[in-house]
């Protein structure tokens, strides 16, 4: 199955989230962010990875994810040998 544009949207939001501290977290402006992304940040709220709709904290889920996000941003940034 391949990654939605509303995957894709949600994976960019979740790598915005600062992997230093559980106490440090987003706010999503509706009112300046792009549409995806608000959606994006709902969405991630209804699946229990962020506290707040429009942001907030990572929860255990969350940070777990991302974690896993920043691993596979890793991966595939990582350039092939020749």
């Amino acid at each position: 199955m391949p990654f939605s544009p509303d995957h894709i949207a949600e994976l960019n939001l979740l790598a915005l989230f600062p992997t230093t501290s559980i106490q440090e977290g987003i706010k999503v402006h509706a009112h300046s962010a792009p549409l995806e992304t608000v959606s994006a940040a709902e969405r991630l709220y209804q699946k229990g990875l962020i506290t707040q709709k429009d942001g907030g904290y990572l929860t255990n889920l969350g940070c777990e994810t991302v974690e896993h996000t920043q691993k596979l941003l890793s991966i595939l940034a990582a350039e092939t040998a020749p």
